[in-house]
C-alpha cells in the first residue's frame, strides 16, 4: 500500500475527565506497513485517578508521579505528525475530544489534523455482534499482549484499519472520507 501513511493513536484517562490523559500511545504507519510503536506515561493534572480507571487500565498514582505532563508528551507526538498530520483512532470521537480538551487545559495550539475512526469503519463494513477494538483484533487474528494500554491499543488499531482497508478495497485514505474528521 505505497504511499499509505498514518498514525494510529489511543489515549487511557485517569477519571473520567477526558483530558486527564494518564498514557498516550502511537502507531507510525508508512506505505502501508507498521514501522513503530511508542507509549508515554503522562502524569494528569494532580495526578489523581478513579477506582473504575484503574480498574480498567490498571495505571496509578505511582505509576505516573514523576512521568512528564501531556505538553511534554504532545511535543513528541507532534514531531511525528509534521510528517503526517493523519490520525486514525478507534472510537475517534473519545480519543479526538481528549486531545482538543488536553490542549485547551494547557492553553496549546491545535493542530491541522484529519483523523479517521476504525470503529466507524468497522460499523460499515462488518457485521459483528461487538465492535470493540479487542472482540475485532481477535476476529481477524491480530495479535496483541495486553488491551487497555495506549501502545498497544493504537498498534491494534493500526492493523486493523489495514484489514479495513484491504477488505472494503480502498486504494487511499481519500476514499473513506464517510468515517474521517479535522481535529
Amino acid at each position: 500500500m505505497q504511499g499509505l501513511n498514518f498514525i494510529a493513536i489511543d489515549f487511557e484517562t485517569a477519571t473520567g475527565e477526558r483530558a486527564s490523559i494518564c498514557e498516550a500511545g502511537i502507531c507510525v504507519v508508512r506505505d502501508g506497513k507498521v514501522r513503530e510503536t511508542r507509549s508515554w506515561l503522562v502524569r494528569p493534572q494532580g495526578n489523581s485517578y478513579s477506582y473504575f480507571n484503574i480498574r480498567i487500565h490498571g495505571i496509578r498514582p505511582s505509576d505516573t508521579f514523576r512521568s512528564p505532563e501531556f505538553p511534554e508528551v504532545w511535543a513528541e507526538i507532534s514531531r511525528y505528525m509534521k510528517d503526517c498530520p493523519v490520525l486514525v483512532a478507534h472510537n475517534a470521537a473519545f480519543d479526538m475530544v481528549c486531545i482538543r480538551q488536553s490542549l485547551d487545559l494547557y492553553g496549546l495550539p491545535k493542530p491541522d489534523v484529519t483523523y479517521y475512526c476504525s470503529l466507524r469503519a468497522a460499523r460499515k463494513l462488518y457485521d459483528f455482534r461487538c465492535n470493540k477494538l479487542d472482540y475485532l483484533c481477535d476476529q481477524f487474528e491480530i495479535p496483541y499482549a495486553r488491551h487497555h494500554r495506549a501502545g498497544e491499543d493504537a498498534e491494534m488499531c493500526a492493523r486493523l484499519f489495514l484489514r479495513e482497508i484491504r477488505d472494503a478495497g480502498w486504494c487511499g485514505l481519500e476514499e473513506m472520507s464517510w468515517c474521517n474528521g479535522k481535529l
